[in-house]
Parts: structure tokens; sequence; C-alpha cells
């Protein structure tokens, strides 16, 4: 049995905590997995979320240019390629593809890399429509683990996804945590592979790597790691091997799945009665973000203005944080509801500046009103 394991650390940028405590945690958290990469032949860390590298790349800028020689070295992997991992249910088509364009745009200036496996670990269940968006977005993979077994039968974990438009796209769920407690990632890794020979899999994906408020690998797991993966070699039971999802989703056959062809859903559906200024505010600046675009164009493409990028960018930025699994869904404690509320604020705010730009631009070098009539 071959058995990838993916160390990754869960960093909720804001949840039960507000978002400078998440970037803490994220500097903090980085700073291990880049000296354990530095320290232990063959580990392997995987961190996907380009939110949390643009905070390391700006709070602390020498660990970023050691993750810069990390990823290139193959010791430090880029997982997933979004801005962050987002709700997957209220967003609309038009800002999921918000969260991958920023997100790959950021990883391909920065480290020249662009993945092919989307992640979301976390996200509390998947529209069927996101299987038309990862295909034309270039992704061949998905990965995910809510809604889990107790509250969705699938026809396994490793399945075909099947779109509405007739795409799909190879998935896999997590069937156990994305993460493991301080000091019991072997003794997971051992249960698993255990399961695994009883059910006569091949191959098995594997995450571990202390999460939620960061952590991720630590000294005592990775020792106890190498001396499960020893024992497990010697035994002729299973081969170890740190890596990224991208490896493991190669073993899988498109052709040999089984079809799935609803949306992934339910998890956590209470939290979409919750908070609702936060799920009114983003349809607002949902709709305010799709019409500067529109009227930038117009404005461009007449020769009346430049089209706003960076505002329109920053907008989308400030959208893509604000869709965060924990925000918009309504999970959060109150002052991260207040920094959403704020942040989308500034955006619509910013959005309104450059539609009235576009708005008098193309209104320039009208005719005069004839007499009895009223311009509109």
């Amino acid at each position: 049995m071959k058995v990838y394991l993916l160390c990754n650390a869960h960093i909720d940028p804001m949840w039960q905590w507000d978002w400078e405590e998440g970037a803490a945690s994220a500097v903090s958290t980085f700073r291990c997995a880049a000296d354990f990469c530095e320290e232990f032949d063959g580990f392997v860390f995987n961190h996907n979320e380009a939110l949390l590298y643009r905070w390391i790349e700006e709070y602390e800028p020498a660990l970023f240019q050691r993750i810069v020689r990390l990823v290139k070295e193959g010791k430090w992997r880029i997982m997933g390629g979004w801005t962050l991992q987002p709700d997957c249910n209220l967003p609309s088509g038009e800002s999921i593809i918000g969260h991958i364009q920023d997100g790959n745009a950021y990883f391909e200036e920065k480290f020249g890399i662009r993945p092919h496996v989307a992640v979301n670990v976390d996200s509390f269940g998947h529209s069927r429509g996101l299987v038309q968006i990862l295909r034309k977005c270039g992704y061949d993979g998905y990965l995910f683990m809510r809604p889990q077994e107790h509250l969705l039968t699938l026809p396994s974990d490793d399945f075909l996804w099947e779109g509405y438009g007739g795409e799909s796209i190879v998935t896999h769920r997590i069937n156990h945590w994305y993460n493991a407690p301080l000091g019991q990632a072997a003794e997971k890794i051992a249960s698993l592979v255990e399961r695994g020979e009883k059910e006569r899999k091949d191959t098995l994906l594997i995450l571990w790597g202390v999460g939620d408020h960061g952590g991720g690998p630590s000294r005592v797991d990775i020792r106890a790691i190498e001396q499960l993966s020893s024992r497990l070699a010697a035994e002729g039971k299973a081969e170890l091997q740190h890596a990224g999802a991208e490896e493991y989703f190669r073993t899988l056959n498109p052709a040999a799945l089984p079809v799935y062809s609803k949306s992934l859903h339910h998890s956590m559906q209470g939290c979409y009665s919750s908070q609702v200024r936060i799920k009114q505010e983003n349809r607002r600046l949902e709709n305010q973000l799709a019409f500067c675009k529109a009227i930038g164009s117009a404005a461009q493409m007449n020769g009346a203005a430049a089209y706003p990028r960076e505002t329109i960018e920053r907008a989308t930025r400030d959208l893509c944080f604000a869709q965060f699994h924990d925000l918009l869904p309504g999970s959060s404690i109150r002052d991260v509801e207040e920094m959403g509320l704020r942040l989308m604020s500034h955006a619509r705010h910013e959005l309104s500046e450059a539609r009235a730009r576009m708005f008098f631009a193309l209104s320039q070098g009208q005719k005069k009103a004839e007499e009895g009539t009223i311009p509109i």
C-alpha cells in the first residue's frame, strides 16, 4: 500500500478570534514549518490560501523568501491556489471565479506555481455548479471534507463529480479529519493504514497537522512518523511518503471511478439563517462589483476612461475575505461579523467612486437638450 501523507496547517484567518490574531498564527506556523522543511529530509509541508502568504510577505519578508526557496526545492507545496477557502453555497459563480483568479495570479507571480487540485476542506457544502467553474479554470481535481460520511452517503471517497454542463472532475472526500492533535499524527496514520488494509486499498491520502488556530507540523510528530514508516516498511504493510495532493490524484483513474451527479450538501445548514447583515451586504457588493466591471468596460471601449482595474482588484479581494467559510455563513464571533461588514462597506464605497467616474466620463460630450425636453 502506498500512503501519501499531506502535512498541512488548517489556519482559519478569523473565527473565534479576529484577523490580527489569525495573522499572528500564520506567521508562527509558517516559521515552524519552514524550520522543519529545512531540518528533516523528505518532509513536505503544504498550504493554500493566498491571503496568508500575503500576510507573511508583508509582516515577515525574510520568512517569505525562505518559503520561496523551499517551494523551488520541492519541500513546500502551494496547495489549492485560491485566495482562501470560501463558503461554496452563497457566493455567485462570478465570485468563485474571483477567488480562483486572484489566488492563482498571486501564486504564479510570486512562486511560478499554479495548482491543479482545488482544496476546500472546511467549506460547508459544495454546489454542483462548481464543477464547470473548476474545469474551465484549469483544475482536474477537487479535495473536500464536508459533508462527512454521517451526513452524505457517496459511492466512494474517490469519485467523478459530474456538473450541470456535462463536465466532470476527479474528487476525493477526506474520510477522516483534516488535521491531528499534537503528538497523535502517527497514531492516526497507523489506524487509517489498518483500515485501508481491511478495505484492500492500494493507495491512501492522509492529512495531518495541528489546525484551526495554526500549528501544523511538530518535531515530535515528524519523528514518530519516521519510526512508524520504518516499522510499516519492515513489515511489508505500507510505504509512507510525504507529498502534496497532486501526487495522490495522479494515481486515480477517472474511467474507473463511480459518478456522482448532485451537489455535495448539507453541512452546518443552521449557520445560513444567522447574521443576516453579512449575507445582505455580500449580495449588494457582488452586484455592485459586477456593475462596476460592466460600466468600466464600456468606458474603456468607448475611449472615455481607463478601466478601474486596481479598484476592482481591491474590491474583489475584500469580497473574497468576507466570503470566508466561517464569516459569510455566520459562524464567527460578533467582532468578526463587524469586521466583515466594515470590509464590504469599504469596497462598496471605492466601487461607488469608480462607478461615478465611469458614468460622468461616458456622459461627456452629449448634445444639448432641445427646447421643451428634459434630458435623462
